[in-house]
Formats: structure tokens, sequence, C-alpha cells
């Protein structure tokens, strides 16, 4: 049977609960058991896909097409097991389906209240397909005491009850803060967080403390008796250079070790760490460095673009060089000269996006990348402008745009209404809703056999995940390809680009899909690994 383990956040948000399961996660793995992570978000969304990435971060998009909280990928990148949507949870995702339940009849007649049948809910979802898996790690977002995570924190309680003896323990990640004026660190903040969470009926077995220096004995001592926990239990965890230094410095602290002693698990199986310190090496000694632009829109919020961050993390890992990114907000190049920001960079990435604000930037971005022979990587809408530009540019089509930023003359980029998933049709009206109606998770694409994004993959036909509501207009693919833009890879049906690559250019390549999604720091995505060695060669000639 399955064990549980519970993270919970104290004290303030953002302390890095999705980041500390992730790497427990991989810790666990490292000593031989199988893992299985599940985030469960209070808010009232029923998923984030209608959130702003201002707000939320990026939507993180599985196989199967959910559209989930960013930390799945965090899960997904340290464990290399792949998320679904029984991986992810919100409180407007549980109260939907008991409203619709309700509306039946399934309940015959019962007051429908949040204890019994939210908790209920909760319960039957964090337990639900476990089989097989030795630790299952469930994240509660938010922080202790917030209103909207209540039913949670009371599910996760009963389940300590209901679940055998010795398969339930909690860890509580605090924040201790440094008083530069007093000198110290205080535990006051750490002490109050877990006197709420006792208050509601849960008893932390573990504290991971964030810290930027090391917490001296006494304090430790505090804690471990304030808290009601063991002094060894009270784990330091330190800021580090990378988020890949994480597993390693969590093993030091004795993090892993000891969430197994409070199973009863001694001794513990030996891990094996020689992954992690590997990439630890490789990150902390790179041969050379590139510069790469990411010219987007939501560039003010860094967590909007995480798994691209990532994954080009992964491609300077591929080629042992240290990835520098310059954020360059889209719009600015719409009032000035793109050269001024783009001349020493060694790649320019447009990423995915929404709506017409920027989309100009990006095309222009696109046109430096193509008349300089600078490495373009365009990432869905990304991919998008960069056969705009083209249509205008080499085709001579001026008036070439896309239905999304309104109505046009030469829809070179259109609204989809309908696809294929599998062997059934999709169909999706322009007035529908936002939510979910994308062309969402994996989809199969063929890549021609010579083409040069085929000898990347080293196959002619790949799966990738999506997330868009537009696509090319493939009218218009006869003009591009006589002027040097390939449509190298389409749908298994032939009616769907997926991606795009320039003839005469040295690494030139767009793509339909987000590739982003399915790279691993063990495994490079080949695009990123390929497009990060072309900023490489380039370095040389810049």
């Amino acid at each position: 049977m399955a064990r549980y383990i519970f993270i919970t956040g104290g004290v303030v948000s953002s302390l890095g609960k999705g980041l500390a399961s992730a790497a427990l996660g991989a810790l666990l793995q490292a000593r031989g058991y199988s893992v299985r992570l599940r985030k469960l978000d209070p808010y009232l969304n029923v998923d984030p896909g209608t959130m702003s990435p201002t707000q939320h971060g990026e939507v993180f998009v599985t196989d199967d097409g959910a559209e989930t909280d960013l930390d799945l990928g965090h899960y997904e990148r340290f464990t290399g097991r792949s998320a679904n949507r029984q991986d992810n949870i919100t409180t407007g995702r549980i109260y939907q389906e008991l409203i619709a339940k309700e509306r039946r009849g399934d309940f015959l007649g019962a007051t429908v209240q949040v204890i019994p049948h939210v908790t209920n809910a909760i319960k039957e979802f964090i337990l639900e397909g476990n089989e097989g898996v030795d630790f299952v790690l469930v994240e509660i977002g938010g922080t202790v005491g917030d209103i909207e995570g209540l039913p949670f924190f009371e599910a996760i309680r009963q389940l300590g009850i209901e679940l055998p003896r010795g398969h339930c323990v909690y860890i509580h990640l605090t924040l201790l803060p440094y008083i530069a004026s007093a000198g110290e660190l205080k535990t006051k903040p750490t002490q109050h967080s877990v006197k709420e969470l006792r208050s509601i009926g849960i008893q932390p077995d573990i504290l991971l403390c964030r810290t930027d220096r090391e917490i001296p004995r006494e304090e430790r001592r505090k804690l471990g008796l304030f808290c009601n926990v063991r002094e060894s239990a009270v784990i330091e965890a330190r800021d580090v250079h990378s988020i890949y230094d994480v597993p390693g410095t969590y093993h030091a602290a004795g993090l892993d070790r000891e969430v197994l002693a409070a199973f009863g698990i001694e001794p513990a199986p030996k891990p094996d760490m020689r992954r992690w310190a590997g990439v630890s090496k490789a990150l902390h000694n790179p041969e050379g460095e590139v510069t790469i632009a990411i010219v987007g829109k939501y560039t003010g919020l860094k967590d909007a673009y995480k798994s691209l961050t990532e994954a080009l993390t992964h491609g300077g890992l591929a080629n042992r060089v240290k990835v520098n990114l310059d954020w360059i907000e889209s719009e600015v190049f719409e009032s000035a000269d793109p050269a001024a920001h783009l001349e020493n960079v060694h790649g320019i990435l447009v990423p995915g996006g929404f709506g017409v604000r920027g989309s100009e930037g990006k095309i222009l971005a696109a046109r430096f990348a193509r008349e300089r022979k600078v490495p373009y990587f365009g990432i869905c809408f990304g991919m998008q402008m960069a056969v705009i530009e083209a249509t205008r540019a080499l085709v001579g089509v001026k008036d070439a745009n896309s239905t999304e930023f309104g109505p046009t003359r030469e829809p070179v980029v259109g609204l989809m209404t309908e696809w294929m998933r599998g062997n059934e049709l999709e169909i999706r009206k322009a007035e529908g809703d936002l939510g979910g109606t994308m062309r969402l998770g994996a989809y199969r694409a063929l890549l021609e056999p010579d083409s040069k994004i085929a000898g990347i993959y080293g196959a002619t036909e790949i799966s990738e995940r999506h997330r868009h509501r537009y696509e090319v207009n493939t009218a218009y693919r006869p003009m591009l390809e006589e002027k040097g833009m390939r449509f190298a890879g389409m749908s298994p049906d032939g009616l769907l680009p997926e991606t795009i690559e320039l003839r005469d250019h040295p690494w030139f390549i767009g793509v339909q899909y987000h590739p982003e999604l399915k790279s691993r720091p063990f495994e490079p995505h080949p695009l990123f690994a390929s497009f990060i060695e072309a900023a490489k060669t380039q370095s040389r000639l810049v």
C-alpha cells in the first residue's frame, strides 16, 4: 500500500513547496522507490487555463490535455514521471463535480456540505489510482490559515486518522527570516505557523526551513522544542545557485533520511545520487556561454515562461555551456530598431502567447533573425509570427495577419474550428467558452525525412504537447515554400502545419507545439539542445 507525504506551507507563499516536493520525490527515487506527485490548489478556478500568466505563472499542459499548475512541470523534470489530469485539482473543479452530482440527484436529497462531501471528494482524489506506487507526495497550495485552504487541510487531517498507522507523514515548509539589525534568524514566524497548523489538528513530523544562511544549533533546538518535532527533523533548506542543486542539498541536510525514519523505514536503502551530482557539476563548470534573447509579452514575470527557461538550461547542459537570458518586452521593437537589442545575442526565441499586444514586435524579431542569419526558435505564437513575417516580406502580401488580432483580408493565421483527436472530431465555436477549448495535449506529427527538424529528432514521427486556438493557413503554403519556407512537419491527416523551417538559414525553426514541456535535465529536448548548439556556433561569429 502507498505511503502518503503531505507538504504544507506557512508564514508566506512562494517558498518553494513545489520544488521541495519535486526534490523529495527525486531523492526517494534515488533510493529505489517509485513516487507519484499531486497538487491541490484551493482557488475557485476550475483550472489555471484562463488565468493571467502575470498572476499565476505558466500553464503546464499534460499529455492528456489537462491545463495544470506550473508545479507539475517541476514534478516531471525532477522525477521523469509524466503527470496527468488526475495529478492536479482545484476547489473549482471539486465544486463543479459536486454540483453536477447534486443536480442529477446522486446525493438522494441529502444536504450537500463542506464536511463530509467536499472533504470526501478531496480524499478520493488523493487516494485514487495509486496502486503499485511506494510514495504519494501531495502538495497543498497556499499557506496554512488561508480560508480557502481549510477544506484541504481538514481532508488531509482526516486521512492521517484513516490511513493505516505509519502510512502518513506531514512536512511543513516555513520561512526563517534574518533580521539584519538584530543579527539573527527569527524562529517566531515558524512557531506561529506550526501553532496554526496544530490548531486544525495537524502535527507536522518534519519542518523544512527556508533560510539564506546556516541555522544555529540553538535555533534548531528551540524550533524542535516549541514546534513539538525532533531536533533532527528540523531541516535546513538553504538558498542555492540552481534548482538542480536542491536534491543534493536536501539530501545533505538529511530530509530523505528523516522522512523514511518518520515512516519507520530503518535502515533506509542507500541512495544513488550520481545523476544529480553530474547535473550539478555540469551546471557549475560550463565550458563557455551563450546569450539568448527571449522576446515576449510577459517578461516581467519569469514564472510565465518557467518550462521554457528550464528547457534552455537543459540545452546548455547538453552543450556544456551557460545560457544567459536577455528578456526583451516585444513592444519595445514597435518604437525602436530591434538591432539595438539583438545585435549581440547568439539566438532569438519567441515563445507562445495570446493577443495582439506586442505581436508586431515579435514579427520584427523574426525578421531580424531571418535577415541577419541569427538562430531563431519560434514556439507556437512565435511560429505564427515568423510565418506572417515571411508572407509579408518574402511573398509580398503586405496585409498578412492573424484573425486573432481582428478581421483581416489576408488570414495567414486563423482560428481552428475543428480537428481530429485520435478517431474523434473535436469542434469549437468562435464565441464559445475559453477554458479548456484549445487544442490541448499530445498530438502526433509527421516530419519530412530529409528536413532539418527530422534530423534533429532522429525520427519522422513525433508526439508533442499543444496548447493553441489558431493555426497557420495552409492556403499560403505553396507561395511560402516557393520562397524557401518549408512546412517540414504536418499533422497525420496533412491538414495542420506543425513545423516550419527556412532552407537558406543556419537555424530557423518554428513549431506549433510546446517542446519545452517535455524537456528534462537528464534528457534535454533535442530541439533545445540543437538550438543552443547553433547559438554556440553563432557566438564564435559575433
